[in-house]
């Protein structure tokens, strides 16, 4: 008899069909499509004066973007390499440092991994040896950065306006941190640890600007559905800290940027998403439903009080800033351009 073939689980990093996600989570399709349509109708946070140029790149996978836009600051936000050995670092390092950013910063991914010590054994004695020259690139791993910043007048500015208003002076603290839930074997992939585990809460300093990690937060810009990729311990900490930007990579089909508000909307998204949908696919779940109509009804309230009467609210700035185009190998994504 012919060997029976096992079906192979699905990809948890490939988008789930359309027609499957209308079978399997209805109501969640649903709730997803409202919360971001109502949170794409509102206006966009006002920079701080100066504004600093944020420019935000991850997952290279050992490659080089072309037409990297200037910028104040350039953020990398892991997945430097395909290999993980010290020459592939270097090379990435040596393009980074060339770039005409005032500061660049840097955190690992779960690919590059000579920089985590509990998966280094797993590399030869050829790709381990050696050291990394960092050269003017800030890598960041559990550590806090301050940086102070001279920000010239924009030259889209008349010469006028660039006279009167010279330069300035920010300063804005950043935070970066690797660690992703578990997507491979624990003895190669660095900075694992297994899903479900909260490897967040109290992490973050409070008084950071710019959060850089390497997973996204649960059910954002994540291939949110059917289950979500990111981290729900992550989420609770940006929740907590409430960045001015948060950027992120790792899953490839979620590049983009959005715009986090925290009230009873995104609150009211996050339970929904959350909840079970054991029975009938979620459509006898109850709280998905009421959830459902708390994003709906918030969400209209946050945009007559955005676009009625100005109001704006504590909110973040999230980025998934990958460069690969889903798993193509190929690097096509947009680089991402934040003012804050």
């Amino acid at each position: 008899m012919p060997e029976a073939i096992t079906p192979q689980a699905p990809d948890p990093f490939e988008t789930t069909p359309f027609h499957e996600l209308l079978f399997k989570a209805p109501v969640k399709l649903l709730l997803f499509h409202t919360y971001h349509v109502l949170n794409s109708l509102r206006s966009a946070p006002t920079p701080s004066d100066p504004p600093i140029r944020v420019v935000c790149i991850s997952d290279t996978h050992e490659k080089f973007p072309e037409n990297v836009p200037s910028g104040d600051v350039l953020i990398h936000a892991g997945d430097m390499t395909n290999d993980g050995s010290v020459a592939s670092i270097q090379k990435q390092v040596d393009w980074l440092s060339s770039l005409p950013h005032k500061e660049i910063v840097v955190i690992s991914g779960n690919h590059d991994t000579y920089l985590d010590p509990r998966t280094r054994p797993s590399l030869s004695d050829d790709q381990r040896s050696g050291t990394i020259d960092w050269k003017r690139v800030h890598y960041l791993q559990h550590r806090s950065l301050t940086l102070s910043l001279a920000i010239e007048p924009s030259y889209t500015d008349s010469p006028r306006t660039r006279l009167l208003s010279g330069v300035k002076h920010r300063s804005i603290r950043l935070y970066g941190a690797p660690q992703i839930p578990a997507c491979g074997p624990l003895s190669i992939h660095a900075f694992q640890y297994p899903r479900g585990l909260d490897a967040w809460s109290e992490t973050v300093p409070e008084a950071t600007d710019i959060l850089i990690t390497h997973t996204p937060p649960k059910y954002h810009m994540d291939l949110t559905l059917p289950n979500g990729m990111g981290c729900e311990h992550l989420m609770k900490e940006v929740r907590r800290v409430k960045p001015t930007l948060h950027v992120f990579g790792h899953v490839h089909w979620g590049a983009g940027q959005m715009v986090v508000w925290w009230d009873g909307c995104h609150d009211a998204y996050e339970m929904g998403m959350g909840a079970r949908t054991r029975w009938a696919h979620g459509l006898l779940n109850p709280w998905i439903w009421w959830n459902l109509v708390r994003v709906g009804y918030r969400g209209l309230r946050g945009l007559v009080w955005d676009k009625v009467w100005g109001g704006k609210g504590p909110s973040t700035i999230m980025v998934n800033a990958s460069q690969m185009h889903e798993n193509t190998g190929k690097l096509s994504n947009p680089v991402q351009v934040v003012d804050i």
